[in-house]
């Protein structure tokens, strides 16, 4: 008796997100403009206007290549180039970052979740310090209009320095440059900033009171909170 067939299971074609095409475009004109790292990019307001976008859709873009590190974005600079990667690079790299993500935010939780209660019981005057420095640069920058992204990582080197564990700490060392592709992205969000700054205040006043289960619980909801990003999830015009 012939053996029958079963049909061909075919995989189900994605259709590219709408900021992945604006990522490909604004690539495409890097190449036709031959821009090299230090040239600016358009402002956003006239890129999105060419592109028929609102500038919240273009951000997703513009952060997605900022992560990426093809651009770096200042406020008041706007985006200025780093290197000319190729769209199918950039492209396979978002995959890459976006597989990698719930394992950064894991990684996270476990690490830093523990950093907080050890500080909270571990801390100095000069700690608190430090603490409280990094909590003023951060409101300082988002004051300015910035996503306050250098205070925010002052803030969690400083929590960290602050549980006294050699061994965390390097651990910490080890996946900052995961950790920073998150903070972009997070910070990037519309109102995240003020938000991640309220939760860092909260962290803060618990490893003042000495209080390790508050810290801990504290900074697990801060995690949770910049974990939430908008990166992977299509907007609509």
């Amino acid at each position: 008796m012939a053996e029958v067939k079963k049909p061909r299971q075919f995989a189900k074609v994605q259709r590219p997100r709408l900021y992945e095409q604006l990522m490909t475009q604004i690539l495409a004109f890097v190449e036709e403009e031959k821009l090299g790292p230090g040239d600016h990019l358009p402002a956003e307001r006239e890129l999105a206007e060419q592109l028929g976008v609102s500038r919240a859709t273009l951000a997703q873009a513009l952060v997605a290549l900022e992560v990426l590190g093809v651009i770096d974005v200042q406020h008041g600079t706007g985006a200025v180039l780093r290197y000319r990667p190729s769209v199918a690079t950039v492209l396979r790299e978002l995959r890459e970052h976006e597989s990698r993500l719930p394992e950064i935010v894991e990684a996270r939780s476990t690490l830093e979740v523990k950093l907080a209660g050890l500080a909270a019981e571990r801390r100095t005057d000069e700690d608190l310090k430090k603490i409280d420095h990094a909590l003023l640069v951060m409101a300082g920058e988002i004051q300015d209009g910035g996503r306050g992204a250098h205070g925010d990582e002052l803030f969690h080197e400083a929590v960290t320095a602050a549980a006294k564990s050699a061994v965390l700490q390097k651990l910490m060392t080890f996946i900052a440059e995961m950790v920073l592709e998150t903070r972009i992205e997070s910070l990037g969000q519309p109102g995240r900033p003020e938000r991640s700054l309220e939760s860092h205040k909260k962290i803060a006043d618990a490893i003042r009171r000495g209080d390790s289960a508050a810290a801990a619980l504290a900074m697990g909801e801060h995690i949770e909170l910049v974990s939430d990003v908008a990166l992977l999830k299509e907007e609509v015009d």
